[in-house]
């Protein structure tokens, strides 16, 4: 079973599943569902005996569910994989795809704000259901934490002068669309890098407003406790700050880095990695979906 989707092109499609090295009766998670066209073609790999669980916390994902009495898609965070799938008596998968970040469809649907390209509410909750805006953020965090957002979660030179910019522009009018939030960071932007560093700026504030970052520790530990020995998981990151936390888990079984090792000096871990380099998508498929120039694929196999 294969999709073509408007919603969201996979990335890496077959890298990432195949990685996985399924057998026919596997159970699987697809984290991400987003568009289903990676959990299409996972399905394609399972027979009537083997089972896929897709997560989506995105209302508009639910109309892209698949009809297979193999696959259900259960409407939550992936930050809550281990207790969703436990009520569903799962305590043990063969295999889990993740693929990181905001899907195509939420890019080009203005009203959800995650774009700077149009004027829209300044939202870009991937749950529309909870949580507050991106404006909220902006209208009522301290100074400190805007600074830590933006030094944080972006690559910045001057965030000092982008927070205090925010602040003395929220004080005469709060922030509430796109455009609002564009005009005080043009005037910051480096010369002919205006399109880079708005990039940078809405990149901060959706991970944070997403809590994205401690989503994917969370789906990283529960993994670990998921997976049977030998069971592999595939991760696609967009950006440094995910794909750092990837590697240092699969390579040192630590988010920082950090080795631990037993009374007989072996390295403490649970994973080990199927490729030492992360793979990355060939110019073909770059040209066919420009958003894919930036994915790192890595996979790795349970201890």
């Amino acid at each position: 079973m294969t999709t073509e989707s408007k919603y969201h092109i996979p990335v890496l499609l077959k890298e990432s599943v195949d990685g996985l090295a399924l057998r026919k009766d596997s159970v699987v998670v697809d984290v991400t569902f987003g568009g289903g066209g990676h959990s299409a073609y996972i399905l394609s790999q399972l027979s009537e005996h083997g089972f896929l669980y897709a997560f989506d916390q995105d209302l508009d994902a639910v109309s892209n569910a698949l009809k297979a009495p193999n696959f259900k898609l259960l409407e939550a965070n992936f930050k809550y994989l281990k207790n969703h799938l436990s009520a569903e008596g799962i305590t043990q998968v063969d295999a889990i795809l993740a693929d990181i970040g905001v899907s195509s469809h939420q890019f080009d649907e203005e009203q959800r704000g995650f774009s700077f390209r149009a004027d829209a509410p300044l939202d870009m909750r991937m749950n529309q259901r909870s949580g507050r805006t991106a404006a909220s953020l902006l209208n009522e965090s301290s100074e400190e934490e805007l600074l830590r957002v933006f030094n944080t979660y972006s690559d910045l030179n001057n965030v000092f002068r982008l927070v205090q910019a925010l602040l003395n522009d929220r004080a005469i009018k709060p922030f509430a669309t796109t455009h609002d939030l564009t005009a005080v960071a043009k005037r910051l932007a480096p010369k002919n890098k205006e399109h880079k560093y708005l990039a940078q700026v809405f990149q901060a504030l959706r991970i944070e407003v997403n809590d994205e970052i401690a989503a994917l520790r969370n789906l990283l530990l529960d993994a670990a406790d998921l997976l049977k020995k030998g069971g592999r998981i595939s991760v696609i990151s967009y950006h440094s700050i995910e794909d750092r936390l990837v590697k240092n888990y699969f390579k040192k079984g630590d988010f920082e880095g950090k080795e631990t090792k037993d009374f007989f000096g072996n390295l403490l871990r649970p994973f080990v990695e199927v490729n030492r380099h992360p793979m990355v998508p060939n110019d073909v498929e770059i040209e066919q979906n420009n958003r894919a120039r930036s994915a790192k694929l890595r996979t790795a196999e349970r201890l």
